[in-house]
This record gives C-alpha cells, structure tokens and sequence, in this order.
C-alpha cells in the first residue's frame, strides 16, 4: 500500500491568474488527488478546474469541512487514507488551515501519524506583513476581533499596548462589510502616532497595501467595503 499524504492546497484569492501566485507543481499534485475536503464544494470545483481545464470533476470526491461540520464527521473524512489514497484539502481563499477550518482536520492526521505536506501559495496575512514595514520578526494574529463595539475599542487598545511593551506587530481582519467601522474604530482610539496598514485584495489586480501613522489616515480612508482586508498596527 502506498503512503497516503494530506495535502494542503492553497488557492488563488480573487480572480487572480493561477500561473501567478502557484507554481505548476501543485496542479501536478491535484491531479493524483481524487478526495478533496474543502469549505465550499462549489467554489473547489470552480478553482480545479481553473487548475486543469481537462480535470473529470464530476470522478471527484468532496467533503465539506465549515462551522456547520461536525466533529465525528470530520474523522471520516481522512477514511480514503486508510486505504492508501491521498487527501487535499482546499479552503476559501489562500492557505488551508490558516484562520480556516481546516486545522481541525490537520490536528486529526497529525494525531494518526499520516504525513501532512503544505504547499507553496498565497498568504494574506504574511503577504501583508511583507508589505507593512512593521516587525516580522515579531507578530501576532488575532482573526477577528469582537464585534461588540466596546468589546472590540477594549481589544484594540490591549493589542496597541502590546506594540509599545513587546515590539509586536498585531495582525487582525474583518468581515468585508464591516471593514469601514473597524477602520474607523481604529482611528478614533488608537494614538495618532500609531501605524497603521491597510493590506486590501492581496495579490489582486487592484491590490493596495499602504501603511500611515493613524493620523495620518484620518480623512483618508479607502473604501473598504465588501473587500478583503487585513489590519496591522505597529509603533
């Protein structure tokens, strides 16, 4: 029996042109995969075939690991392995099991000694981090922050102490429709002289990634809404 392998496949964020941003090595690797666990089934299919054109999706399976999956079910996702047969794992945007589900399903192959291998591709938030200026050496992701205001102006000013005391870059993100509040909730109560990056459509067409002291940015925002956007601050 062949050793079966979890493989992590990151995928491209947006429309960006496949050839871009992964190399062809993981298009080679899909296509000896025929089991795929993914957040979205229809959103995989859509990124396989823009992979390969040619790819039989329909001889596919696929098994859908979100919020809603629950825990024993996620177990029987890994059975193809037991029978020697290689698993990928796909999520929405970027790099699996990154502020993503799939680390649940990593946890479980790790924990039955199945050999797990990450592949090359798309990171928003280290590809923001590259971008901001700010201590990579250094930094924390936080995903979402609280959505209730005063819940979330107390986090903020716990994570922009955090700079000051540790020399820490604090990373975060926020549900495309709410990017302006978080913007604004920034300005309004953080320290003027604090930076802040704003990493918007990483590795799209339109992408912009631009850090400014918080003051700075006050009358200047760009619209946000409904785009993906990563938050990093910073002495």
């Amino acid at each position: 029996m062949k050793n079966p392998t979890l493989y992590l496949i990151p995928v491209t964020m947006g429309d960006t042109p496949i050839d871009q941003v992964l190399p062809q090595y993981n298009t080679e690797i899909i296509n000896g995969i025929s089991y795929f666990i993914v957040e979205n089934v229809r959103s995989a299919r859509r990124f396989l075939k823009k992979c390969n054109p040619a790819i039989d999706i329909d001889s596919l399976t696929f098994y859908e690991l979100n919020k809603h999956t629950l825990p024993n079910d996620i177990n029987s996702y890994l059975n193809p392995m037991q029978s020697g047969h290689s698993v990928g794992v796909i999520s929405e945007a970027g790099c699996p099991a990154i502020a993503d589900p799939g680390a649940d399903v990593v946890a479980i192959a790790q924990r039955n000694n199945y050999k797990v291998v990450p592949l090359v591709g798309p990171s928003s938030i280290l590809m923001s981090l590259m971008a901001s200026g700010f201590n990579g050496q250094s930094f924390a992701f936080h995903g979402y922050l609280p959505i209730d205001g005063s819940e979330r102006v107390k986090k903020l000013k716990a994570l922009e102490t955090r700079i000051y005391n540790e020399e820490q870059t604090q990373i975060f993100i926020e549900t495309p429709y709410r990017n302006n509040k978080m913007a604004e909730d920034i300005l309004l109560h953080c320290k003027p002289h604090t930076k802040l990056c704003i990493a918007m459509n990483i590795s799209c067409e339109n992408e912009a990634i631009v850090t400014k002291k918080v003051g700075a940015w006050k009358g200047k925002l760009p619209e946000m809404h409904k785009q993906p956007c990563v938050f990093l601050i910073y002495k």
